[in-house]
Formats: structure tokens, sequence, C-alpha cells
């Protein structure tokens, strides 16, 4: 056995470990390995900027090549610097303080960090299918796709998870300019850009939209639709997609279908007792017209789904008309109106009828034929539920007056008008005693309301810092009994007198149902003016 050990040209005496050790770290190594990880970060990082200084629409063609070497060794700085460049023609352009937009978009750029909710995985597993089934990987001809390809279908993937994440119910794409297009997202009735990317990059991801939706890529002038699904791991979802050709690009907008309306009951809208038991007292009545009114957005078709959930459709045979079918019914016929192949919701109403229905549920009414065989249908032993887009009770009798319904017919069919709205519910984690004016003390201490049980709005975390978490719907009923349709079939002209009530009542009702709310401390007076004024 020698008496040394011998390591690299050094020699040690034997010991055992300690020793070895001992020696070891007294080895001075050529190089810093904090410095060398740091170095090697620093090179990744300025090769990451330079391709987002490459896509800036800010850098002249002509200097692209300067500015990818100058950011090459400098990394953020020359991005800093065109960031702020960006930040001062938005404030010149409109007139806007420079301090307020940069607030602004450090503000969207943290909002775009807190939607990341999932996770790399999440993503991956997130397969985005048109109506036969195919994937969007399919659709592009190829598994292993080429890398540019690659990278858009996950940009479309993980616009679409976030989307869903995030409890949207729309996703807008739209140009803003020739070189910027943004993606927002509607998320609890209100809207919020939450991505801006530039125009080559969004324009292929709006035409993988349209290819997986089963529309044509190559037109972006002429107004199209289509529809496509989305799943992961359980969970399906379905989208409506419509696009148009605007100013300077193309318009997409996609509408995401809600997945739990069919499992959505009257008790989970948050309505009174007293409205929730008149409802249900017309929805158990043999024959007659309920007829839910409002814009675009206000839960109307949520809410059809809802009473249907109370019909037992065991007993009773219960036929949708819908365009398109956002949830399944079990126990129920549903027909999808495709207008490419004729089916339209006058030619199919008079279908129905022929198939012995005890429930009628027509998704929209949109003209005269519609209207007069819904109406029809009603009078002669079918329950029939409909939606129509108005303001309010009164303007909806005035529009089938409009499309020219007689006022027999309207007074002899129709049985329950309900107007409705979405209140976005404050957020229970971080809202706050709401700081009211001393005229607006005085006017809840009128009405008998403790102005102590009002809040108002803040934002954190949890509500992706908007400060509301969630909706409720808020409605406003109108019965039309033995008096009022008598005056109506008898009226020589009725839509004055529902003029005078519109402009008397209007939407006092829903004022009235929102009032409660925030006086109950569900929601704020600040969003009650915003949806119904």
């Amino acid at each position: 056995m020698p008496d040394t050990i011998v390591i690299v040209g050094l020699s040690f005496p034997p010991g055992g470990c300690s020793d070895l050790h001992a020696a070891l770290s007294q080895v001075e190594l050529p190089f810093n390995p904090l410095r060398l990880a740091l170095l090697i970060g620093w090179v990744y990082l300025c090769a990451y900027f330079v391709q987002r200084a490459n896509f800036s629409p800010l850098v002249p063609k002509g200097y692209k090549t300067v500015v990818n070497v100058a950011t090459l060794f400098t990394g953020p700085f020359v991005l800093l610097a065109l960031f702020l460049v960006d930040t001062a023609r938005r404030s010149h352009r409109s007139r806007e303080f420079f301090f307020s937009i940069l607030a602004r978009q450090i503000r969207h750029a943290l909002e775009a960090v807190h939607s990341i909710h999932l996770s790399p995985e999440d993503h991956s597993v997130l397969r985005l299918l048109d109506s036969s089934g195919r994937s969007l990987d399919e659709i592009y001809g190829h598994g292993d796709a080429q890398h540019g390809d690659a990278r858009v279908l996950d940009l479309t993937q993980a616009t679409i998870g976030s989307a869903l994440a995030r409890r949207a119910s729309d996703i807008l794409i739209d140009p803003r300019d020739e070189s910027i297009y943004t993606i927002r997202l509607r998320i609890d009735g209100a809207l919020r850009v939450v991505k801006e990317l530039d125009a080559c990059t969004c324009r292929a991801l709006i035409n993988s939209v349209k290819a997986v939706a089963g529309m044509d890529i190559a037109e972006r002038r002429r107004p199209q639709d289509g529809g496509f699904m989305a799943k992961t791991g359980t969970m399906t979802a379905s989208f409506r997609v419509a696009s148009a050709g605007v100013l300077q690009g193309e318009k997409l907008a996609i509408r995401i279908l809600n997945k739990d309306a069919g499992s959505f009951t009257l008790a989970q809208m948050g309505l009174p007792e007293k409205q929730r038991a008149v409802l249900q007292g017309y929805i158990q009545k043999p024959a007659g017209m309920i007829l839910i009114c409002g814009p675009t957005g206000s839960g109307k078709t949520t809410t059809l789904y809802a009473m249907l959930n109370e019909i037992d459709r065991f007993t009773r045979n219960v036929i949708t008309v819908e365009d398109p079918i956002e949830a399944v019914l079990p126990e129920a016929s549903q027909i999808e109106i495709n207008t490419k192949a004729e089916i339209t919701f006058a030619k199919t109403l008079r279908s129905v009828l022929r198939q012995d229905p005890d429930v009628i549920c027509v998704g929209e009414i949109r003209d005269e034929e519609t209207a007069e065989i819904a109406l029809r249908a009603a009078q002669t032993g079918h329950l029939v539920m409909a939606t129509i887009h108005c303001e309010s009770n009164p303007t909806a009798m005035i529009r089938l007056l409009d499309l020219g319904i007689s006022s027999l017919l309207l007074s002899a069919g129709l049985n329950l008008l309900i107007s409705q709205r979405l209140l976005r519910c404050l957020c229970e984690r971080c809202k706050r005693p709401a700081r009211l004016s001393d005229s607006q003390i005085d006017a809840f201490q009128k009405k008998g309301i403790d102005q102590g049980k009002i809040f108002e709005a803040v934002g954190c975390r949890h509500c992706d810092r908007t400060g509301y978490f969630g909706r409720m719907a808020v409605c406003d009923l109108m019965v039309m009994d033995d008096a009022v349709k008598t005056w109506i079939a008898k009226s020589g002209s009725p839509i004055e007198w529902l003029r005078a009530q519109e402009s008397q009542n209007g939407l006092a009702g829903l004022r009235k149902a929102g009032l409660k709310k925030v006086a109950a401390g569900v929601t704020s007076l600040d969003e009650l003016k915003r949806v119904v004024g």
C-alpha cells in the first residue's frame, strides 16, 4: 500500500474522507460558478429580448439588424426604451397623462400573469376539436408540426384555456391598428384587455381558430359563422365563432356557451321567494306563453333552461328549438337551427306542432312568422317559453305588435313577461362599506334602508382586481292578468298606452329589484347604475 494518495497531481496523506475533504476545500476553481450561471442567464435573456425587439412595430425594417445587435448586448434596456417610446406615443395620440398609461400597461401585465391559472401540463391536455371531432393538429395536417405552426397552435390553446380558467363568456380578437391586435375577455359581463399581439402572430391565431371552427381562412371580408369544442380531462366546452372584416383587418368574436346551463335551477338564480313562486306557478300551467326579454348577455337562455329544469320531463313532452343548442337537457328533444339547410325557427315550429308537444321552448323570436306560430301554439293548449331581445316588458309587447301580431292574439296567448338583467356580485374577500354622499344617505334613510349594509368594490387577487366575482339575475315580472288582456284586446291602439307605460315605468321594476340587492350588500350602487341606469 502506498503512503500517499495522488489525485490530479496533488498528494494527500492517508487519513480517510475527512482529510480528503479538507484538502479538496483548499483547491481554487479557475471560475466563479455563480458568475457563470449569471452569464448564461444573461445570454438567454438577451436572446429572448432580441426576438421581442424583432417583432416590435416600433422598429423600422431598415434598422432591425442594428436594434437586434444592440439588444443582444444590452438585453432588456433596449426593450425598455421601446416600451417607453410606445407609451409616449400613446400619450401623445390620446392626450392622456404618460404615467396613467404606464400604470395601466403595468396593471394589464400583472393581470396577464395572474390569469395564468392553468399549468403548462393543463394546456397540453386541452384539445380543440371541430364539429367532426378532428383535433387542431389533424386539421393542420401534421402531428409533428413545424416550429412556427406549433407555436401558433400552443398560443391558440393557451388563449382558449386562459379564457375558460377565468370564467370568460366571450373572447374578442380585433385590430387596434395595422400592427397590433388586442385580445379581450368578457368576464362577469365586463370587457378587459388581457393581451396585445403583433398583427402577424394574431392573424395566424385567427386562422387557426377559423380552421377548427370550419370557416374559410382565405375569406377575411365576408362575415362567417362557425363553432368548435374544447376538451380537457372530463370537461367539455362548446364555442360559437363569428368573424367580420373591419377597417384595419379582421375581427373575431368567440362566444363560450354556458356548459352549466343544463343543470341550472331557479333556486340558483337568487330571485326573491315571491318572484320564484310566481314563476313556478306559471311553469306548471298547461298552456300560455312565458316570454323573457333583455339585451344580449343578460342570461335569458340560462333562465330558460332553469325553467325547463322545473318541469317533469318524464311525464311531459318537451321540445326545444334553439340556435345553437347550448346545453344538453335529458329527456328533452332538442332541435338546432341551421339556416344553410333551410331549418328555420318558423319551419321547425310547424313540424314541432305535429309531434304532440306539451312544452315548446323557442330560443329566440326574431320575426313575425315565428312570433305568430308561437303565440297560436300557446293559445291552442301548449306551454310555450321563448326569449326576445328587448329592453323592458312594455317594449317587448311593442315589438310584437310592430312585427304584425294582432292585439287579440297577443292578449290571448301571452301569460307572463320577464325582463331580466345580470348584476355582478361583490367579492366577499375585499368588499368594504361604501362611502356615500349626504344626499345618498338622506335618500336611503327616507326609504328605511340601513346604509351600513351598503358596500363598494375594492379589488383583490381572488377577483382579479375587479372587486366582483360571479353574477346574479334581477327580474321584473309583468303578469298579464284578465284586466290587462281585456284592455289590450279591446284597445284600438295599445301601442300608445304601452309607450306611455314605458316612459312612466320603464326599468323601474328592475331598479327596485337591483336596489334590494344593493341594500343586502350583494352588489354595489355603481354596478346597478352601470347595468340598469
